[in-house]
Formats: C-alpha cells, sequence, structure tokens
C-alpha cells in the first residue's frame, strides 16, 4: 500500500466538522492528550481477545492510533478514514515512516460505505460522540462491516454531572448523554465494557470492545 496516497471514499462533504477540524489540526495532538483518556489502554484492550489483519479506525484523525495499531499489530493492513482532510494531512506525515502498512481514506463512514470490507477490527477512538446525527448509523455500518469473529473498539465521552460542562462540549460537537454504550452493549458481546472517570468526576469516558451478536 502507499502511505502517500489519500483516496475518496465517495462520501464525503463539506461539515461543520470539517472546518473545526480545520481549525484545530496544527494543534490537536499538543492539547487533545489532556483529556482524551484510554487511547492507548483500548488498544490493549483489543489485544487481550484478537490478533486483527485488517484493521479500520474511523474518525483517524492525525493518526496517532494508527501508528500505534501497527506497531502492536504488525502483520495487520490498516486503514484509516476521516472526514477532515487536515487532519489526515496530519496523519500522512507520521505514517510515513517506512514498514508502516496504511491506507489512508477522506470521506463520512455510514452505509454508504463499501471501501473496507470486512475488517477483524474497527476502531473509534473518541469519534462516535461527535456524529450527531449520524451515531446509530455507523455503530450500525461497523457490523456489517465486521468479519465474523471480527471486534468493534469504542473508547469514548459518556456523560458528565455538571451541565454547563455538557453544554460548551456541545459547543465543540460532542454529545455526552450516555447515548453510546448501551447501544454497544445491546448489539455486541462485550469482552470490555467499563465507565471510568476523568479529572474527579468532572466527565466520564467508557471503553467497549465486543464481538457482533
Amino acid at each position: 500500500m502507499n502511505p502517500d496516497a489519500t483516496q475518496k471514499s465517495g462520501t464525503g462533504g463539506r461539515s461543520p466538522i470539517e472546518g473545526y477540524y480545520r481549525l484545530h489540526s496544527r494543534v490537536y495532538d499538543a492539547t487533545r492528550w489532556s483529556f482524551l483518556f484510554g487511547r492507548t489502554a483500548i488498544l490493549q484492550e483489543v489485544a487481550k481477545v484478537a490478533q486483527p489483519k485488517q484493521i479500520l479506525e474511523v474518525g483517524c484523525g492525525t493518526g496517532k492510533n494508527l501508528v500505534n495499531l501497527c506497531r502492536l499489530f504488525p502483520e495487520a493492513a490498516v486503514t484509516g478514514l476521516d472526514l477532515s482532510e487536515t487532519m489526515l494531512a496530519v496523519a500522512r506525515r507520521k505514517i510515513a515512516a517506512p514498514g508502516l502498512r496504511v491506507r489512508l481514506l477522506h470521506g463520512a463512514y455510514s452505509s454508504a460505505f463499501q471501501d473496507v470490507r470486512p475488517c477483524e477490527l474497527i476502531l473509534f477512538s473518541y469519534a462516535l460522540s461527535m456524529f450527531n446525527p449520524g451515531f446509530e448509523e455507523a455503530i450500525a455500518t461497523a457490523r456489517r462491516d465486521l468479519a465474523p469473529g471480527g471486534c468493534i473498539a469504542v473508547v469514548d465521552f459518556h456523560d458528565t454531572r455538571f451541565p454547563l460542562f455538557e453544554r460548551w462540549m456541545g459547543v465543540n460537537h460532542v454529545r455526552m448523554n450516555r447515548q453510546l454504550q448501551p447501544l454497544l452493549a445491546a448489539q455486541f458481546h462485550s469482552f470490555t465494557d467499563r465507565v471510568q472517570t476523568a479529572y474527579g468526576g468532572v466527565w466520564r469516558y467508557f471503553l467497549f470492545v465486543g464481538r457482533k451478536r
């Protein structure tokens, strides 16, 4: 695979999210480490139950997880999909190292997506909470795209007890009112399903790894 090539998935289009990440792409890695908890832990949870050979990360952003996926699963073919061309530009620089088997796709993940099937692992890392609307369709599409015995892995915001913080996150396109974890638990047999607190309970995030029922 050519790591320098970014392909169009055929489902892209301008959106408020694209504009948001066009502004944030240059500082994303320097700022998000302080509150996107569990991104390393979710990959470790996957490794406990699977050694996937075909991996898709939906909402791959700047490519942090793509590099770690290649290191953790060196035999895997890894694909990263994102709606933001500017975030993918950052990811492209990260995956330029020799030996990384990564393909980048630009577009949206919905029922129209056909570029990677079937997958043994589909990862959502702080992506689904920004699919508003669309998180139900994305989860259903992942269930469709998983190979028999394949795993879905999700780490994302869960909830907060502070309405002001919830509204602020909404300004940043993040919904966090427990909408994701129950839907995943209903559609997948879970290996990992836990909720953890951040900053003394200002908010909670969850980790989920499961196989489709």
